[in-house]
């Protein structure tokens, strides 16, 4: 997703040459994935966005929405309120996004920051389960696992997930791509179980391969620009289903 801290200036997209690598560029897509198109749409948004028009996103499809809340422990999305209540004010499922940056400080760490800046949740059918993006290191292309063994990454992911257990009640999603996912966490199974996968690859037939141990995905996101302001996503089920997922139920 995305990076925004100063003085970087905005990254390159998750985009998949492959099955699901993590590269620069990638093929836009001018519609949803026709495989896929019955399934409710959403998006994510970061600072880039700025103050969106939530109505208008709504009015163009648009059923749920992430939004990326803080990075590390020192970062804190400027436009967070606008976008978050906004998005709910207009009558879209909302949640928080954390972009992790595991070099920085602990998973634990960085799960209570998030949670005290955004990332709560409640069961009130309206506010997503937080989720963590966790990908190649935007800043050091040196380090792409931010210098951690494989090991350690999962072990870094288990503290922030349980952190935010404890603190909100539900595990968080887990966005990645299948590329990252083999390469940093050496194909990890630990988390399927109970994490709900968030997938990036832009691709207009399928999601690809996923990571070890998941069977499905429950986002899909498919690009990163079109019709709506942001990447573009979709739920693997029905607005329903959407609800439901969003309740904890």
């Amino acid at each position: 997703m995305a990076r925004d801290r100063k003085p970087f200036r905005h990254r390159s997209r998750l985009a998949a040459a492959s099955v699901a690598a993590l590269a620069i560029g990638g093929t836009a897509l001018a519609e949803i994935p026709a495989t896929a198109a019955s399934k409710p749409k959403g998006h994510d948004v970061s600072s880039h966005q700025k103050n969106v028009d939530w109505q208008s996103a709504k009015s163009k499809g648009a059923r749920f929405v992430y939004v990326k809340a803080t990075e590390s422990t020192t970062y804190r999305n400027p436009y967070f309120s606008q976008q978050y209540n906004g998005a709910r004010n207009a009558g879209l499922i909302r949640g928080a996004y954390h972009f992790a940056l595991p070099n920085k400080s602990s998973g634990k760490a960085q799960a209570a920051y998030f949670v005290r800046n955004g990332g709560a949740w409640r069961g009130d059918g309206w506010t997503l389960p937080p989720a963590l993006d966790i990908e190649y290191n935007p800043y050091d292309k040196k380090h792409k696992c931010y210098g951690l063994s494989k090991a350690k990454m999962v072990s870094w992911i288990k503290a922030f997930s349980d952190e935010v257990k404890r603190l909100t009640g539900r595990r968080p999603v887990i966005y990645t791509t299948t590329h990252w996912w083999n390469t940093c966490t050496g194909g990890s199974r630990t988390f399927a179980g109970n994490h709900a996968l968030w997938i990036a690859r832009y691709d207009s037939a399928s999601a690809g391969t996923l990571p070890a141990g998941w069977s499905f995905w429950t986002l899909w996101q498919y690009d990163n620009s079109g019709s709506l302001p942001g990447d573009q996503n979709l739920f693997n089920g029905s607005t329903t289903q959407l609800r439901k997922f969003a309740k904890g139920s």
